[in-house]
Order: C-alpha cells, then structure tokens, then sequence
C-alpha cells in the first residue's frame, strides 16, 4: 500500500461498553516514533505481519484533519528502525467494528496505557454525520493527551 499524500479527516472518542462481540476483525500493533513533534510526527509500526512508514502533519484548528503519508515497508525494516525510536512503544489490539456506512477502529492499550481504548472514525468530511454506536462514550477529537505520540510520552497510567 503506497497511499499519496492525503488530508485525513477523523473523529475520536473514549469507550465505554462492549464494543468487542460487534467486532469483524483484531489486529495486534506495536509502533514507535522517529519524531513526535506536533509539526511531523513519523512513525514506524508492526500491524499484523506487514511493516508502515507513516508520516502526519500538525492539525488543523478542530484537531479532526491533517496530512497523513503512508506507505508500506518490510517488517524488518520496522524492527530496525524501532532501535532508533525515541523512549516508549505504543502497544494496543486495533477492532474493526462496523457502524452505518463507517468502520469505527477501536484501540484497546496494553503496558503504560493500559485501561485506555479509544475509537476512531475516519470521514469524508469533518461535519458528515454518522451512526454513533452504544459503546461510543465523550468526544476527545483535538485534545493532544490521546494522540499516540504524545501517550508514549505522557502514558494513561500517569495521569491524575
């Protein structure tokens, strides 16, 4: 998968709920950051048994979209360039669940985040409605303390 440059329109949410027996798919992922500042965070990460190279921009004002680069690289290349990541893996199940038209991907964190699961839904525009799951608890799109990047450096298990 070699995606072109591309604006990445989601929303997310904290969850509460069973979301798993909706679930049509769980993949394990393991991703480290080459850079994790706001400007461009670049990422490397296992998904499954492939291998991705992904490159985001900074948000927009609502924090819902940003650029996003990605592109697939061989697993090995990961686990190489995982020794030049700053401190801190991010360790989590991603669950497919389908809602509507939409596929909420839902993140259940492991080791300093454990208790955390997130879910995202990526639209096509910032404003188009969708279903909202019983699961789907508060919105936290825009609010920097979930964004990967910054839970490898400020994990769930430190916060008051």
């Amino acid at each position: 998968m070699n995606r072109l440059m591309a604006q990445e329109i989601e929303r997310k949410f904290l969850v509460c709920g069973d979301f798993k027996s909706a679930a049509f798919k769980k993949t394990r992922i393991t991703q480290g950051y080459l850079s994790s500042v706001p400007e461009r965070t670049v990422r490397v990460r296992v998904k499954g048994d492939k291998g991705f190279l992904t490159i985001k921009g900074i948000g927009n004002d609502s924090g819902a979209s940003r650029f996003e680069w990605e592109k697939e690289i061989p697993v090995e290349d990961v686990k190489a360039l995982l020794a030049l990541c700053e401190p801190g893996v991010i360790d989590k199940t991603r669950y497919l669940v389908q809602a509507g038209p939409h596929t909420f991907e839902v993140d259940e964190f492991y080791g300093d985040n454990e208790g955390l699961t997130l879910a995202e839904v990526e639209l096509s525009d910032e404003h188009e409605a969708f279903e909202r799951p019983a699961w789907l608890g508060e919105e936290v799109t825009g609010d920097p303390r979930y964004y990967n990047s910054m839970l490898m450096k400020q994990p769930f298990k430190n916060w008051k």
